[in-house]
């Protein structure tokens, strides 16, 4: 059997400040431990909601809460980071690390719906530089340009951990011992694809240029694409990113007008920083509308909601052009 490197030499090879190094150990330690509730499910007592909402206004499932406390205790214990932010708290909390130098921002557990079902589900962080080791809400609401790491651990068949600090994409299997082993290097994503993922249902609320896409795709070789495309939806962001990052293919999702004056559903801090981090590392385009980068976008609260694009070049520039 060929010996794989694990994340800890991985990390080592990069020559990255210690202090980053201990915050993607606690962080990937935290999905192992995630990783382990997840699949007791029911045997654990973890499936079901919890009788709460969080600040989305949406109903948090046990996990979500378990998730989040996991992650949170982990990273607030660890002396390099300053402070935290979780899509399921209101506001951030600083850490009683006076030496603490990075922001950590989560979704402990994305595809929260899928849990009961036994779909795959994921944790989603960003990294970024805190600029005093007395952190304010201020402090985090930085670009996704400023990020200095991010990572995803998807909870499937496999759980998986993908990672980057700026110098391209590496995948990482959990083994039996509870190490993450490197399977896939310099992850990159195909330029073209014939996989598009996007909740249908909507399909009556979207914007013209959405509208127009999806049809071309959905006539297939017989229409302006000229040729077939699958559609695919998990229905957890992490899930379907992951299946961009492995083989290519292209995410949405939209605005739609429904609720007009909201910008998108998905977390710009949570979910669209360190998403589009991973995508344009590996060669991808994260874009809200297929032209304006998410990453360039300036953040204006902690739980800013943003239109998603993502995905294959090519394919992006086409949703641009639609």
């Amino acid at each position: 059997m060929t010996a794989r490197t694990d994340l800890a030499a991985h990390l080592a090879s990069l020559d990255l400040p210690q202090g980053l190094v201990e915050t993607l150990t606690t962080a990937a330690a935290a999905c192992v431990e995630i990783r382990q509730v997840v699949a007791g499910g029911a045997l654990v007592g973890a499936l079901g909601a919890s009788g709460a909402v969080n600040v989305q206004d949406e109903e948090q499932k046990k996990l979500d809460v378990i998730a989040d406390d996991i992650l949170t205790d982990a990273l607030l214990a660890c002396p390099a980071v300053a402070g935290v932010a979780s899509e399921e708290k209101d506001t951030m909390q600083a850490s009683a690390n006076a030496a603490g130098e990075y922001l950590v921002l989560f979704d402990p557990l994305d595809g929260s719906s899928n849990i009961d079902i036994n779909a795959p589900v994921g944790t989603i962080v960003s990294v970024l530089k805190a600029p005093s080791a007395q952190p304010s809400e201020a402090d985090f609401l930085q670009s996704g340009r400023q990020q200095v790491a991010a990572l995803y651990a998807v909870y499937a068949g496999q759980a998986m951990l993908v990672l980057t600090t700026g110098k391209g994409v590496a995948g990482f299997t959990l083994a039996p011992d509870g190490r993450w082993l490197m399977t896939h290097e310099n992850v990159c994503i195909p330029a073209d694809t014939k996989e598009f993922a996007i909740n249908m249902s909507n399909q009556r609320h979207w914007a013209e240029g959405v509208q127009r896409y999806v049809d071309g795709c959905l006539k297939g070789a017989d229409g302006p694409r000229g040729k077939n495309f699958n559609m695919r939806w998990v229905a957890a962001m992490v899930a379907d990113v992951h299946r961009i990052l492995m083989r290519g293919g292209v995410f949405l999702y939209p605005w739609d007008k429904r609720e007009p004056n909201k910008p998108g559903k998905l977390r710009l801090m949570y979910e669209g920083n360190p998403m589009s981090f991973l995508v344009e590392q590996a060669g991808g385009k994260s874009t809200t509308d297929g032209k304006q980068a998410i990453m360039d976008v300036t953040p204006t609260e902690l739980h800013q909601r943003v239109p998603v694009v993502l995905g294959s070049a090519n394919e992006v520039d086409q949703i641009a052009a639609a």
